[in-house]
């Protein structure tokens, strides 16, 4: 299967259990379904998947869950995040061994550096395997941001760095890496509410949230923004918009997966340190949830 970086790509939520534990039929479900709605690939365990929550050993077990769950329908990605180089090459590694076709590859969650220092951590993790690798640029989250300089510079010395995922939430950013490496690299937006401007300025795929319980919907918004109908398109997003922002706020992981459970696709459970919303927060979450799910066309 060839790795395309392009489409609807939903970082996928992890499901668990009462006691916490996750809960892998549901994941085999879950991703079915993603893909039965037109979805490219499948994202894991990202933030949104609470990866930093999980051992080792979970994260090879949904790797290897979602292979079998999807077959040759999708590429699974790999999220290769780690405290430590040594850690993310061997997770790189891990991945290909449980039969991801990509790799998503972060900087280090914890020490924020200069560039000479990102850049041997992600060379490092792009040199560990062959896969296909996405970088991912979230300087709002992870407080090291990939300027379209650098990244120009990571495209000239890596044959197989073939996207990024763009979460600065400054579509200017897609321009600016187009106009220094044409269309060396895939760009995909990493935030729903920049989706259509983002396709508007040139990305081809998303790194969706929200899709984790619409899928149908989130489907249908690319493929108007990126076909041409700007019509279908805005009046799909203005719906959509108030569960979008969802995804850019602090507690992004709680509130799609209570619109997940609200949609009968998933529960609100979390794991600590996060914890469910609740009182006067749940009740304004809820309010627009089921208003824009009320008036769903």
């Amino acid at each position: 299967m060839t790795m395309e970086w392009k489409g609807v790509m939903p970082a996928i939520t992890t499901c668990f259990n009462e006691d916490l534990s996750i809960d892998y039929g549901f994941v085999s479900k879950h991703v079915n379904w993603l893909v039965d709605n037109g979805c490219t690939g499948i994202v894991t365990p990202g933030s949104l998947g609470e990866g930093a929550t999980m051992t080792l050993e979970e994260k090879l077990a949904i790797w290897e869950t979602c292979v079998k769950a999807v077959g040759d329908r999708v590429p699974v990605v790999a999220a290769i995040s780690a405290l430590g180089t040594a850690e993310a090459v061997a997770l790189a590694k891990a991945a290909q061994d449980k039969g991801c076709r990509g790799l998503m590859v972060l900087p280090p969650y914890v020490y924020k550096s200069d560039w000479r220092e990102m850049k041997a951590h992600i060379a490092a993790t792009f040199r560990a395997t062959n896969l296909s690798c996405m970088l991912y640029n979230n300087p709002v989250a992870y407080g090291t941001d990939f300027i379209p300089e650098q990244i120009s510079e990571l495209a000239g010395e890596h044959e197989n760095f073939h996207a990024v995922k763009e979460s600065s939430t400054d579509v200017r950013r897609v321009t600016a890496i187009r106009a220094l490496i044409g269309d060396r690299l895939a760009l995909l937006v990493g935030v729903d509410d920049a989706i259509v401007e983002g396709i508007a300025a040139g990305a081809v795929g998303w790194i969706a949230g929200l899709v984790n319980a619409l899928p149908k919907e989130s489907v249908d918004l690319f493929n108007y923004a990126m076909n041409g109908e700007p019509e279908k398109a805005f009046e799909l997003y203005r719906w959509f918009l108030p569960l979008l922002r969802m995804d850019t706020v602090v507690k992004f992981v709680q509130l799609i997966k209570l619109v997940q459970q609200e949609v009968g696709m998933g529960s609100a459970r979390v794991r600590p340190p996060r914890l469910e919303v609740v009182g006067a927060e749940l009740d304004e979450a809820l309010a627009v949830i089921r208003t824009s799910l009320n008036s769903r066309k």
